[in-house]
C-alpha cells in the first residue's frame, strides 16, 4: 500500500513515549534492515538497535530497501552483545515461534501491546528482541527476556521474515488503546507486581550487574566447573531471577547476601 503524510513525523502514530526499542540480534542481511526499518516507522516507532549485525553499519543496502524510513536508519545505534544493547531498559520481550526449554511467560503481539502500553504510561522502558533470519534468537538472548512474545499462526508454518514479525508487533503498539483510556479488564493486575513507593522494577543493567557477580563467584568456588554443563546451569539461573520480576532494593539485597556468603562467618563480638 502507497501514501504517506510527510509532515506527520515518525512518533505521529504512536501518541506516547517512551516507545519500545525493535533490537535486532545478529541481522544478516541489509535488505531486511531496511525493510525492518520500513515496517517500524509505518507503526510511528523510530528506536531501532542492532546487535552484532554481520554486514558493515551503516549499510546502503538498508537504505535503499527502507523506502524513505531514513530517520529509523540514521538514529539505529550498533551495540556488540544483547547485554549491552538492553542494559538501560526496565523490561525485555522474546519474539520466537519455536518451543525452548525454559519456563517462560508466553503473551500474543497484542497482550504484549497492551503491557507496553502500561509500562509507558509508567515511564518505563521496553525492548523487543527478534532474532536473524536464519535461526531466531539464542536461548542466552531468550533467557533474558521476561516473557516470550508468539504469534498464534498455522502451527504447522509459522514462520515469518524478519519485516513481518516487527510488523506484526508493531501494528499490535499502534492499535492498542492508550493506557489511561483503555476499557478496564477485570482480570488484568492478576499476579502482577505492586511497587513500593520507595522502589522501582530492577533495569537489565542492575539485573546483569546481579548475574556477573553471583556467576564469578560461582565460578570461583566450583559450581559451574562442568563446561558442557555451564551454559544451561547459568541460563537456568538467569531465568529464575528475571521471572521473579525482581526490584532494584531486591537486587541490591541480594548482591549483599553473595557478598556476605564469599566472605564467611564473623567472629561475633564479646
Amino acid at each position: 500500500m502507497a501514501g504517506t503524510d510527510r509532515g506527520a513525523g515518525p512518533h505521529a502514530a504512536a501518541g506516547e513515549r517512551p516507545q519500545p526499542a525493535i533490537i535486532l540480534v545478529e541481522p544478516q542481511l541489509g535488505e531486511n534492515v531496511g525493510m525492518v526499518a520500513r515496517a517500524m516507522l509505518n507503526c510511528g516507532l523510530s528506536e531501532l538497535r542492532l546487535v552484532n549485525p554481520r554486514e558493515p553499519w551503516p549499510n546502503a543496502k538498508a537504505e535503499a530497501a527502507a523506502s524513505g524510513a531514513d530517520v529509523v536508519l540514521a538514529h539505529a545505534r550498533v551495540f556488540a552483545s544483547t547485554e549491552e544493547a538492553i542494559a538501560d531498559l526496565a523490561h525485555v520481550y522474546a519474539t520466537t515461534a519455536r518451543s525452548r526449554d525454559m519456563v517462560k511467560r508466553v503473551v500474543t503481539p497484542r497482550q504484549a501491546a497492551a503491557e507496553l502500553r502500561g509500562q509507558a504510561r509508567r515511564g518505563e522502558r521496553a525492548g523487543i528482541l527478534f532474532g536473524k533470519e536464519a535461526k531466531g534468537l539464542h536461548n542466552d538472548d531468550v533467557a533474558l527476556a521476561e516473557a516470550i512474545v508468539a504469534a498464534p499462526l498455522n502451527p504447522a508454518f509459522s514462520s515469518l521474515n524478519l519485516a513481518m514479525a516487527v510488523l506484526l508487533v508493531a501494528y499490535e503498539w499502534v492499535v492498542a488503546p492508550a493506557a489511561e483510556t483503555a476499557t478496564p479488564d477485570p482480570d488484568q493486575g492478576a499476579g502482577q507486581m505492586v511497587i513500593g513507593k520507595d522502589t522501582r522494577p530492577a533495569g537489565r543493567a542492575e539485573l546483569l550487574g546481579l548475574f556477573g557477580h553471583l556467576e564469578a563467584e560461582l565460578d570461583a568456588c566450583g559450581f559451574l566447573r562442568v563446561a558442557e554443563k555451564r551454559p544451561g546451569m547459568v541460563r537456568n539461573l538467569r531465568n529464575i531471577f528475571v521471572r521473579a520480576g525482581l526490584t532494584e532494593q531486591e537486587v541490591r539485597t541480594l548482591r549483599g547476601v553473595i557478598a556476605c556468603l564469599v566472605a564467611g562467618p564473623r567472629k561475633r563480638r564479646e
